[in-house]
């Protein structure tokens, strides 16, 4: 992930400072308590915050000294969506890339809707259901910094097999794929110009019966068996506990409301 954490951040060479298309370039979590939710944050990853657009309701941006890394609504009281870490995929058009979502069997749940001056965004979801964003950057680029600690480090597809759904990734965002050959992983790096930028993991059975297929974000940590005890002091879950995976050393997590997420001390940082 050393690659990708170094890439994921980069933007284009035409000058316009957006990520390339298909670049996971910005996280967004929607939840019922804001003040809560960032009470919660701030204290595990040393976030501050300011305003963002409220073209959703009230929304924030998180800080991490002094730069933008992450997103954080209240939902509208009543709705009862799950509470989930969404990443952004970037785009040149959301307009056009919400069609082509919509002819290769995806579902528009929002939008395209333009956030103030900030960008036009919106929500969709893949054939089998797992949920993303889309981000057309004006004077919003996405995250200023990732694969630092407090910062979004990876995001990662979680599905039953990759096959069922690589197409329509491909098809979307043009991306190319790089699998690791093995017969019983289901794992693909997706690229952009030849750079790893997200990945999708196929883990059949044990694909969780109540969230179904849904995109992981990574957020980086100096420590995890740390982080996941102050987790937990903070009214948190552990949701599968410390250990060493291909990224470094990894534990999943969530938050008071049930987001869930993945902490990681990358290889590079070991």
């Amino acid at each position: 992930m050393t690659e990708a954490q170094a890439s994921a951040g980069r933007r284009d060479g035409a000058g316009t400072g957006r990520s390339a298309p298909g670049t996971p370039c910005w996280v967004s979590l929607m939840a019922h308590g804001l003040a809560a939710t960032q009470e919660f944050y701030g204290a595990l990853f040393g976030w501050e915050f300011r305003p963002g657009p409220e073209q959703l309701g009230p929304y924030v941006r998180a800080l991490l000294d002094g730069r933008e890394v992450a997103g954080i609504g209240q939902l509208p009281p009543g709705r009862h969506l799950p509470i989930a870490w969404t990443p952004y995929l970037a785009t040149d058009d959301a307009d056009a890339t919400a069609e082509t979502v919509r002819h290769c069997g995806g579902t528009i749940g929002v939008g395209p809707i333009t956030a103030g001056r900030a960008g036009r965004m919106a929500i969709a979801s893949d054939p089998t259901g797992a949920v993303f964003g889309l981000w057309q950057a004006a004077r919003h680029l996405g995250s200023a910094v990732v694969g630092e600690p407090g910062a979004p480090a990876w995001n990662e597809l979680v599905t039953r097999e990759t096959a069922s759904v690589v197409p329509f990734y491909r098809a979307v965002f043009g991306y190319t794929e790089e699998a690791v050959v093995s017969a019983d992983f289901d794992y693909l790096t997706l690229q952009v110009d030849g750079r790893p930028v997200a990945a999708m993991h196929g883990v059949g059975d044990a694909l969780p019966r109540d969230r179904g297929p849904h995109w992981m974000t990574y957020f980086e940590v100096a420590d995890v068996e740390e982080a996941v005890e102050r987790v937990a002091e903070l009214g948190g879950q552990v949701v599968k506990p410390p250990r060493d995976g291909s990224h470094g050393r990894v534990a999943t997590v969530a938050d008071p409301e049930g987001a869930v997420f993945t902490v990681v001390r990358s290889h590079a940082r070991a």
